[in-house]
């Protein structure tokens, strides 16, 4: 009796830092724990490089190729184009890297495809969506514990999980400890959006699309870090499921 192949692994895009030194050549980068994550659930990690704006309708055929998007963590993105100024406690990512994630993002949402927002990968669905961002917490809501460390180690803190969201239905439970590794936030949540897990200060650590079809997720914290709790895994194994959903019309027409 022959054996059944196993069922394919659903391609998974994940995007890529662009980083220009003043000597030698730009590169693009990425957190290989974002790998190594996403394969531990079940899928297959495809990067997905910053591309010119004269190229993006290439983005669009690689979006064809995944069945699923993560939009990873990374440096901030320019205040000046949400009407902020620019302050010397902002570190803006290289324009090539904002453009080339706004315009995945505008497409992901065009397609419901699920997504995952990591870091500024969150606050950028946020934005996407008409909210708004904290450009430094310690300035604009000085009520904020400590969400960093300043000399760069390992920092972690509560959150605590709406009830009857979708992050708790993943992690069972509703107060977690994660990493914290950020100074800017989410402000006001953008439409179609909502809250599902905040700091013990309030600051907003997750968001959730308000359509329960649609795997759309953004955390402030990095679950692809070695210092993420065993827990955190329950997040990529979701995503990876819910692309293996949205791949199953196309696989079956195949």
């Amino acid at each position: 009796m022959a054996t059944r192949a196993p069922a394919p692994r659903p391609l998974i895009g994940i995007n890529t830092d662009f980083y220009a030194p003043k000597t030698g050549a730009p590169f693009a980068k990425v957190n290989v724990g974002y790998f190594d994550a996403v394969l531990t659930a079940g899928g297959l990690p495809v990067v997905i490089p910053p591309l010119r704006k004269d190229n993006f309708a290439e983005l669009e055929a690689l979006l064809d190729m995944v069945s699923g998007m993560i939009m990873v963590g990374g440096m901030d993105l320019d205040p000046r184009k949400m009407g902020q100024p620019l302050t010397n406690t902002v570190q803006p990512m290289p324009a090539r890297r904002e453009d080339s994630d706004r315009y995945l993002l505008t497409k992901i949402v065009e397609r419901k495809m699920p997504v995952l927002g990591i870091g500024v990968g969150m606050q950028l669905i946020n934005v996407h969506f008409g909210g708004t961002l904290f450009a430094h917490l310690p300035t604009d809501n000085p009520k904020a514990m400590p969400h960093f460390d300043p000399t760069g180690g390992p920092h972690r803190h509560m959150v605590n999980v709406e009830s009857n969201s979708y992050l708790e239905e993943m992690y069972g439970a509703t107060e977690l400890r994660v990493n914290s590794s950020h100074h800017q936030a989410v402000n006001q949540v953008g439409k179609r959006l909502r809250v599902c897990a905040k700091a013990p200060d309030g600051v907003i650590e997750a968001i959730e699309a308000t359509d329960d079809t649609w795997f759309c997720l953004g955390v402030q914290w990095h679950p692809e870090c070695d210092t993420a709790s065993a827990l955190d895994r329950q997040i990529f194994d979701c995503f990876v499921q819910s692309a293996m959903k949205f791949a199953e019309p196309a696989m079956a027409a195949a």
